[in-house]
C-alpha cells in the first residue's frame, strides 16, 4: 500500500514539476535555443559559401592584366581574416566576439563590392562568361546570406525577449538561459539589404 502511495506521489511531482515547467517557459527555452543554433549555422553555411566562391574570383580577375592590385589585395586579405575568426558555440552569448564577426564579414561584404564596381573598367572581364557565372553565384550567396541572417536576427529576438520577461526571466536565471548575442547594425535597414553589387551585363 506504502509502495502504491510512494508511486503516485512520484507521478504528481513529477506532473507538477511538467506543468511548472511549461508554464515557466522552459519548452519555448528549448525550442527558440534549437532555432537559433540552426539558424546561426545556416548563417555560417551562407558565409562560407561565400569565401569559397572568393578564391575562384581572384584567379579568374588575376588573368586580368594590368587589373587594380590593391582592390584585389584588399579582397584576399578580408578573406583570410574573415576566415581565419573562430566561431564556436559560445559566440552567440559573447557580444564582443560577436562583433568581430559581423565587421570581419562586413569588411569582406565591402571588398567585394569595390571589386565588382571595378570589373565594370575591365570589358575583358565583363565578357568572361566563367567569371560573369561566378557573379550570379556571388549574387546569390549574398541573397542567402541576407534571409539566413534575418531568420537568425528574428529567433533571436523572440528568445531574449522571452529571457528578459517576467516570469520567465526567472526560468532563464534558474537554468542559465542567458540573452544571446545578435547582429548590430548602426542602420538597422542595411539588415535586410545585402551588400551593394553591380552585376551588369556587358
Amino acid at each position: 500500500m506504502r509502495t502504491s502511495l510512494q508511486r503516485l506521489s512520484a507521478w504528481f511531482a513529477a506532473l507538477l514539476v511538467a506543468t511548472t515547467l511549461t508554464g515557466c517557459g522552459y519548452n519555448d527555452f528549448q525550442r527558440l535555443d534549437e532555432q537559433s543554433q540552426s539558424a546561426w549555422s545556416e548563417v555560417l553555411n551562407q558565409y562560407q559559401r561565400r569565401a569559397d566562391l572568393i578564391p575562384n574570383i581572384v584567379a579568374t580577375v588575376k588573368g586580368e592584366a594590368n587589373f587594380e592590385q590593391e582592390t584585389l589585395t584588399r579582397v584576399i586579405e578580408a578573406r583570410a581574416k574573415a576566415t581565419s575568426i573562430q566561431v564556436t558555440p559560445e559566440t552567440l552569448n559573447n557580444p564582443a566576439a560577436m562583433q568581430q564577426f559581423q565587421a570581419a564579414q562586413g569588411e569582406l561584404g565591402s571588398a567585394l563590392s569595390r571589386l565588382m564596381v571595378v570589373v565594370e573598367q575591365y570589358p575583358n572581364l565583363k565578357a568572361n562568361q566563367g567569371f560573369s557565372d561566378l557573379r550570379v553565384q556571388l549574387e546569390g550567396t549574398e541573397n542567402r546570406i541576407t534571409v539566413a541572417r534575418n531568420r537568425y536576427i528574428q529567433t533571436v529576438q523572440e528568445y531574449n525577449v522571452l529571457a528578459r520577461s517576467f516570469p520567465t526571466n526567472l526560468t532563464a536565471m534558474v537554468f542559465g538561459y542567458g540573452p544571446k548575442a545578435n547582429f548590430q547594425v548602426a542602420n538597422e535597414a542595411a539588415i535586410s539589404t545585402p551588400p551593394t553589387v553591380d552585376f551588369k551585363k556587358p
